[in-house]
């Protein structure tokens, strides 16, 4: 089966050939870390010190990495008082959530994660020798599983979830998974439906272990965010709506109360123009974060401002009176609401939520989310930003949930402390 998968993979890149080559032609975007992705390692990852040893953790794109990050911080501080030297190295699968993972935790330790092919994988596993390969969620590519278990290196995941709209296609495929699932050295599940339908699947040691996303703290502002709050007059509603996909900008705008300032981020970066478009066409007073930083101004009261940035809208959240989660208006199973949670905002979200079901049943249980229709958006909205007592209550529950579900992080390390037969 593993060589017809391999097959597979290999006809379908050889058949999309001619669209990829377009693409790298016209965008950088897909050029960049090609050869890193083909098994060709880099200068700045091949430096290593003497008698190194290396944790290898990947995680897929912006939320992953963002979901992560105390997770490797926790793990570099605890394994530098070793005698021993230790490195946590990281791969990505996107582009932003390398520029992330980059500006991070250095570029000397970030790379691409190689395509799902023997060469490729073998080429990495050689050079970085890893003690451990770490998956964040659910990422099971059935090469690396196998080239892992050859290579006996112990494969762990964590933060580990299946979504309602994955789970039909893993539990068709049951049969192939449960061979592959079944030599985990552990799977800390976030939820205990997500950890049932791993078992289901063929996957060993498995245990709900809670959500990292419970845990990610907003150590300090980023600049952009201290510069807003210096260019907004205090006492000025502010709604941030975060990771917005195509259309629900248009059904944002339409339902915006007059007197706000709004900070609108959509959740790709190339749609950073799109979105600018939109709001020319609609005659929008509006003001692009990469222009304004360059010499910041008041943010008048009906401005939208726009953030064309990556890694920034989870401090951003801190300045917000309330928060809209995006893509959730669309059938798109929405993003994360506890990076407003975190700061006592009142949150609302569309009907589309079940990426992270867990989290907004729990939210929902306290009544500290809104979830609305789009035709509900403006009314809802409006309540909100009035700054009223039941407003900030719910805030205020948003923030107890947020709170009072933390420590998957380190369960986490203890778990891989454990495998690696560290000290925890």
């Amino acid at each position: 089966m593993l060589i017809l998968y391999s097959l597979a993979l290999l006809l379908v890149l050889v058949v999309g050939s001619p669209w990829w080559l377009v693409r790298m032609a016209a965008s950088g975007k897909y050029r960049e870390g090609l050869g890193e992705r083909l098994g060709r390692i880099p200068a700045r990852i091949r430096r290593s010190r003497a008698g190194e040893r290396v944790i290898w953790i990947h995680a897929v794109s912006v939320g992953e990495v963002l979901a992560a990050s105390r997770l490797i911080e926790e793990l570099t501080q605890r394994l530098s008082a070793l005698p021993t030297p230790w490195r946590v190295t990281i791969s990505t699968t996107t582009r932003t959530g390398q520029r992330l993972a980059r500006d991070r935790f250095g570029a000397d330790r970030v790379f691409y994660f190689p395509l799902d092919f023997a060469w490729a994988i073998r080429s990495w596993l050689r050079a970085l020798r890893p003690r451990i390969l770490v998956l964040v969620e659910t990422e099971f590519w059935p090469r690396m599983l196998t080239e892992c278990r050859l290579a006996g290196i112990p494969v762990a995941v964590v933060n580990a979830r299946i979504s309602d709209r994955s789970w039909p296609r893993y539990r068709r495929l049951a049969w192939f998974w449960r061979r592959l699932l079944g030599r985990l050295a552990v799977v800390l599940a976030q939820s205990e439906l997500d950890a049932e339908r791993l078992r289901a699947l063929g996957a060993s040691n498995v245990r709900a272990a809670g959500n990292f996303k419970y845990d990610v703290r907003i150590a300090s502002p980023v600049p952009v965010t201290e510069a807003l709050r210096r260019s907004i007059e205090p006492g000025v509603p502010v709604l941030v709506c975060g990771s917005t996909l195509p259309d629900e900008e248009e059904i944002l705008l339409s339902a915006l109360p007059s007197g706000i300032v709004t900070i609108l981020a959509p959740r790709h970066s190339e749609r950073f123009a799109e979105v600018a478009q939109i709001l020319r066409n609609r005659g929008a007073r509006w003001v692009r974060r990469s222009e304004w930083m360059q010499a910041p101004e008041p943010i008048e009261p009906g401005t939208v401002f726009l953030l064309d940035s990556i890694g920034e809208l989870a401090s951003v959240y801190s300045l917000a009176t309330a928060a809209f989660v995006g893509g959730s208006l669309v059938r798109a199973g929405g993003h994360n609401p506890l990076e407003p949670a975190q700061f006592g905002v009142p949150i609302a979200m569309g009907t589309s939520c079940e990426n992270f079901r867990g989290i907004v049943d729990e939210l929902r249980k306290r009544n500290a989310i809104q979830i609305v229709s789009a035709g509900q958006l403006g009314e809802v909205l409006a309540r909100m930003l009035s700054g009223s007592a039941e407003s900030r209550a719910q805030g205020a529950r948003a923030r107890e949930v947020f709170a009072g579900e933390a420590g998957a992080t380190e369960r986490a390390v203890r778990a891989l402390l454990e495998i690696l037969e560290l000290q925890p």
